[in-house]
């Protein structure tokens, strides 16, 4: 009797961009800080450009950013949740009861009691504030990119994303709220309402009518193979001139204090694996399956960081602590993520 030959799957890969995302935003990173250090007061005329403490130009880019996600969210799989809810629950725990308030504790930790000699005490409530931000918006485009890497069920991905995007409408404002207050930080209610209505309502009900009038008109094969992947480098330029104007506009701050990068990055690195690891040992006690358990692990561990540039941005500014917290976040989860997905396939179940 032969032996059954089972031919080699074929090797996941990563897209070119997703790929090497860490040195894209470094080139972005040393661009900006080069045009800002260069530019001197010009690129003040730039940061003058603001309705309601919202930056025009990096208001639209953005939005640019986010519109695509939202393409992408279907409302007609949120009704398969009763089916297998177990990972769905874990997602909703891990990201809105557990990840925004140990964020906030590691921040707290380290801007205002570890780093006192590095950072001025005035300026540690922006730091931390940046970093609740980032960390009550967790991820809804990348964890595609992880959960595919790691063989992930991607429609129940999808239906995680779904009722993550949904939750965030409802959910983003009275944590981020609560938790900038017991910082002691004052809150513009009214930008942080405008910043959500912005950068979520309205794209998302902007990808929900284009989605809808597509698939009607072109059907579900040309929107996934030819409408969304020529949108994507819409998205992919944005966030790069996105980060390119952000380093232009904290330029000299950086280049006066280098070092600060390296201490934002410690509690953002931690904070990442802290949240994984809960969520992927939690997955294995409920006993979800590894498609499942992985891509909840991976939500909780990676962030929407679009939305959080954003509302940092309209909250403190273009040059603020803040806004410079959520960009580092970019620049290390990447990184941080590829480990994660190489443990999850090194333990595969």
């Amino acid at each position: 009797m032969k032996d059954t030959v089972i031919p080699d799957q074929p090797k996941k890969t990563i897209g070119l961009f997703e790929k090497y995302l860490t040195i894209w935003v470094a080139m972005g990173i040393l661009a900006g800080i080069a045009i800002g250090h260069f530019s001197g007061d010009g690129i003040e005329v730039i940061t003058s450009l603001e309705i309601a403490r919202v930056n025009i130009p990096v208001a639209i880019l953005i939005w640019l950013m986010i519109y695509p996600m939202m393409l992408q969210v279907d409302f007609s799989s949120i009704r398969k949740i009763g089916k297998k809810p177990k990972g769905v629950i874990l997602t909703l725990i891990i990201n809105w009861l557990i990840k925004p308030f140990t964020m906030a504790f590691f921040a707290w930790l380290f801007f205002s009691k570890l780093y006192q000699a590095w950072i001025d005490p005035s300026m540690a409530g922006e730091y931390i504030a940046g970093a609740i931000i980032l960390g009550a918006a967790p991820c809804t485009a990348m964890v595609f990119v992880w959960s595919y890497l790691t063989d992930g069920d991607p429609n129940y991905t999808l239906v995680q994303v779904s009722i993550n995007d949904l939750v965030i409408l409802v959910a983003f404002i009275p944590i981020v709220g609560l938790l900038l207050g017991i910082t002691d930080v004052i809150i513009p209610y009214d930008t942080l309402v405008a910043s959500v209505v912005i950068f979520v309502v309205v794209p998302l009900v902007a990808g929900v009518i284009t989605q809808r009038v597509l698939l009607r008109s072109k059907g579900i094969e040309w929107f996934k193979t030819v409408f969304l992947p020529k949108l994507k480098p819409v998205s992919i330029v944005a966030l790069l001139v996105t980060l390119v104007l952000l380093f232009a506009f904290q330029g000299q701050n950086i280049l006066n204090n280098p070092f600060i990068i390296l201490l934002i990055a410690v509690p953002l690195v931690i904070q990442t694996y802290f949240i994984f690891f809960i969520a992927w040992f939690g997955g294995r006690k409920l006993r979800l399956p590894h498609a499942v358990c992985s891509p909840a692990a991976m939500i909780g561990a990676s962030n929407f960081f679009e939305l959080a540039v954003a509302v940092a941005i309209a909250l403190f500014g273009l040059q603020s602590p803040a806004a410079l917290v959520t960009v580092v976040g970019v620049l290390v989860e990447v990184p941080v993520m590829l480990s994660l997905v190489a443990f999850a396939n090194r333990n595969k179940y």
